[in-house]
């Protein structure tokens, strides 16, 4: 017993060592944790920390980059040497003493790697490694990628294996061992000569199985046209038809798993599959996800659904306008998820793979003018009246008041640049028409040049009285160019007016207003305000955002712009001058506008979007395809210097192209800015004047202009040289216009042109007036010397039953002159109708078989 228990003992006590040793272990172990964990955080162990400092650091990358591209220039070098001086250096290459005798252009170590390379390793295929590493140097220097450096480091690797091995076997089959072994190296000659011994010839299959399967995942392709092709049902048909189908890549998938589906989940599926058929061709989107606020509003759920994912809030919400029982409308997401996927998935490849469209890649080092192009004018005071200034104009305004009886509760002043408003609240039972009826009495007392009383001011309790300033203050160009307020503006086309009173600075969208128009008497500033406008958009667009169209009928004031030809401004194809004083080019290009108008609201109505902000965003988007006809739209600007001479010397054919575009272009993008120095009724017209909700004034001579153009008085109490009325929304702001002179216009289109540009400019579509082609002569047009496309173009036309010119240019990727030619031709032949003005040519023949017939005859 006693023995036992002392057993029992001694196992107890080995238990409890086991244990205080496994502890001890324990916490030894934590402990070393914790010593490697404080390791890692001093700073005398973290070894990633400095080589991170490293990489980062910009000088490092440049050091680096350079480097590369200097050893890929060295390697390309090389290489291109050790054709012509391989067999002469191979022997002597294991041979130092020889240095001197190597005919190699990098000397004895680009002969050792060149030999390496190409004898030993891929032949011909090692060309393609110094353009890699030169491609991964220009990166580090220059952050940017010509090419793809992933994309084309696995293609270079992959195709210096396999031409190695293509040439390797043709090597092989030839026997030019001896001769061309260089052309294949030594991995594609002995891997050749083991599959020979295997397979024999029959090696080329593998070969080419390899490139096949290569280009299968680089190119991720997923199907064969040729091997797989649609069955021809009425839904294929409507899927390849409807201008919202999904991918074409997946178009077999699609409708191979629609019907299963329908009969999977609906009871009845013939019927349910006709009442949900036109709800998929009709509202499917192209694309998955929504980008812009218009395309929210159809993934949102309604008010009391439970949120879902997009596809099925899509069909719920789309299917709630159709006939359905009840109990099948659980069933119809299945019905629409299969055509919403594969789009989605296709879109996601495509910007996998090219990332998203850049319109400013055309130009990609085009640089924006600087604020050093802009004159430096010293900075005057804000406050440009005095104390004792203020204190007078005060006593003698309660003064005029006082002596009509007309009490005054309190007064307050606000200093602007150009004015300084007073603003009074008069006493209990004051007609406010009385105050306004002294406004000559205040100006005769203050000595003022000219005074505009505001009774009452919108969303105050007060009447203001803007009195001039002594000493006015210079708003200068290159202060609002500086201006945080502009350079954080985030609109369309932002545009900067000038400062308000409160010495705010007024920066609008052009985009938002949608159109401008400017009135003002003969040296008040009109011109150097468009100059302003002009000059806000070269500031803040890229070349490939923005086009202008200048009309200057006085032929001098907006010469300077000519510079800028190749980079922003927009004309015919047949005129010289980009800057139109020309009468009738002015209608041509009207005409021309209203053409190009047109031919955006046809890219918009295919794309299925409602203005042109949703059209680019689709568009660099890449869920339009350029081959049918999609591009992308800059913004087109026209801007009108004199409107008074255009609608003196040509009228109705000015007025009607003008109200067409202001009624019509704002959700393409033309924007119109008007200008006039005489604002009278037959000017500005009733029809142009609806459509410009938008009015700036500067100083007219009478009250009656004031009225025509901001439909109330006070312009002609302006004090000039910038001072102008801005109305907008039924609110009128008064503002000091910015000064720009002409040498620094100068500057900013010298800046702007210097630099790399587009071709030629912009080109508008072709017009044909009345005295350029509209109706031709048949003496002029001869069938026997028909154009070549003359048979496809009359197809073109009679398949869309539109005649028209622009058609013909898109869709056969012709020139202007060319397309106009087409169209004389077709009319001569009787497929057109004769031409009337900006609309498109009737067609004359509606069917094919006429048309084949009528192609015969002409034979």
């Amino acid at each position: 017993m006693a023995q036992s228990t002392t057993a029992q003992n001694r196992q107890n006590t080995r238990r409890s060592e086991n244990t205080e040793g496994s502890r001890h272990n324990a916490s030894k172990r934590d402990k070393e944790a914790d010593s490697t964990k404080a390791g890692q955080a001093t700073p005398g162990r973290n070894w990633a920390l400095p080589f991170g400092r490293v990489r980062a650091d910009r000088r490092t990358n440049l050091a680096v980059g350079v480097l590369l591209m200097l050893l890929g220039v060295g390697l390309m070098v090389a290489f291109v040497s050790y054709f012509f001086s391989g067999p002469a250096d191979q022997s002597l290459i294991s041979t130092e003493e020889a240095v001197k005798e190597v005919q190699n252009w990098v000397g004895l170590l680009g002969a050792r790697v060149a030999h390496v390379f190409i004898f030993r390793w891929f032949g011909i295929g090692a060309f393609g490694i110094p353009v890699v590493v030169f491609l991964a140097g220009f990166k580090l220097t220059s952050g940017r990628e010509p090419l793809s450096l992933a994309r084309t480091t696995q293609a270079v690797l992959f195709l210096a294996v396999w031409l190695s091995l293509l040439l390797g076997y043709v090597v092989l089959a030839t026997n030019a061992v001896g001769t061309s072994s260089v052309w294949c190296g030594g991995l594609g000659y002995e891997v050749n000569r083991l599959l020979y011994g295997l397979i024999g010839f029959g090696s080329i299959v593998l070969i080419g199985f390899l490139g096949f399967v290569f280009v299968l995942f680089f190119y991720n392709i997923t199907s064969l046209s040729f091997f797989n092709r649609p069955p021809l049902t009425d839904i294929t048909d409507e899927y390849q038809t409807s201008p919202a189908s999904v991918s074409p890549n997946y178009d077999h998938k699609t409708n191979a798993q629609d019907q299963p589906i329908q009969q999977s989940n609906v009871p009845d599926a013939d019927t349910e599959m006709t009442a949900y058929e036109p709800v998929i061709s009709t509202n499917t989107p192209v694309y998955p996800a929504a980008t812009t606020a218009a395309e929210l509003d159809i993934v949102m759920p309604k008010p009391g659904q439970k949120p879902a994912g997009p596809p099925l809030d899509l069909v719920l919400t789309v299917a709630e306008g159709v006939a359905l029982t009840e109990a099948a409308l659980p069933e119809a997401p299945p019905v629409v998820t299969p055509p919403f996927e594969p789009d989605m998935f296709a879109e996601t490849n495509l910007v996998a793979q090219h990332g998203l469209y850049d319109p400013t890649l055309d130009l990609p080092n085009y640089q924006y003018p600087t604020v050093e192009l802009l004159t430096n004018y010293p900075e005057n005071s804000k406050a440009q009246v005095s104390a004792d200034e203020l204190e007078a104009n005060k006593d003698r305004i309660v003064d005029t008041l006082l002596k009509f009886n007309i009490g005054i509760q309190r007064i307050h002043a606000t200093i602007g640049p150009t004015v300084t408003l007073y603003e009074i609240v008069p006493a209990d039972g004051v007609r406010i028409s009385k105050i306004k009826s002294l406004e000559d009495d205040i100006a005769l007392n203050l000595a003022a040049l000219g005074i505009r009383i505001i009774a009452p001011m919108p969303g105050k309790g007060t009447i203001g009285i803007e009195v001039p300033n002594k000493n006015r203050e210079m708003v200068s160009m290159r202060s609002m160019m500086n201006s945080e307020k502009f350079q954080k503006a985030n609109m369309d086309l932002p545009v900067v007016l000038g400062k308000t009173i409160s010495n705010e600075i007024l920066v609008v969208d052009l985009a938002k207003m949608p159109h401008l128009l400017m009135a003002g008497a003969t040296g008040q500033g009109k011109s150097v305000g468009l100059n302003v406008l002009l000059t806000s958009l070269l500031y803040k667009k890229h070349p490939s955002q923005l086009k202008f169209v200048l009309v200057d009928p006085k032929k001098v004031e907006l010469t300077l712009f000519n510079k800028i030809e190749r980079h922003f401004l927009a004309k015919l194809p047949d005129v010289e001058e980009a800057i139109i004083t020309d009468t009738k080019k002015v209608v041509n290009t009207l005409n021309s506008l209203c053409i190009e108008m047109d031919n955006r609201y046809d890219l918009l109505k295919d794309a299925e979007v409602r203005n042109i902000k949703e059209y680019n965003v689709k568009f660099t988007h890449r869920r339009l395809s350029p081959e049918k006809g999609h591009r992308y739209l800059p913004y087109i600007v026209l801007i009108i210097d004199e409107l008074a001479d255009l609608m003196m010397t040509a009228g109705k054919e000015v007025e009607q192209p003008i109200a067409r575009l202001a009624q019509l272009a704002r959700a393409i993008g033309i924007h119109l800015v008007v200008a006039t120095q005489r604002p009278s009724v037959n000017v500005i017209t009733g029809l142009i004047k609806a459509n410009f909700p938008a009015r700036l004034s500067f100083k007219v001579t009478s009250k009656i202009d004031s009225r025509t153009i901001l439909d109330t008085g006070g312009a002609e109490q302006l004090v000039g040289m910038g001072d102008m009325l801005l109305s907008s929304n039924s609110d009128i702001i008064r503002l000091q216009c910015p000064f720009v002179d002409t040498n620094e216009i100068e500057e900013i289109c010298g800046f702007v042109g210097s630099q790399r540009g587009y071709g030629d400019a912009y080109p508008l579509p072709e017009f044909y007036g009345e005295d350029a082609g509209g109706s031709t002569d048949d003496k002029d047009v001869d069938l026997a010397n028909r154009d070549a496309m003359f048979d496809e173009a009359a197809r073109l036309i009679v398949t869309h039953q539109q005649g028209s010119t622009s058609l013909i240019q898109r869709r056969l990727k012709l020139g202007y002159n060319r397309a106009g030619r087409l169209i004389d031709q077709l009319e001569k032949a009787g497929i057109v109708g004769q031409f009337e003005g900006s609309k498109a040519r009737d067609v004359l023949i509606h069917d094919m078989v006429h048309l084949e017939e009528l192609l015969k005859n002409l034979e």
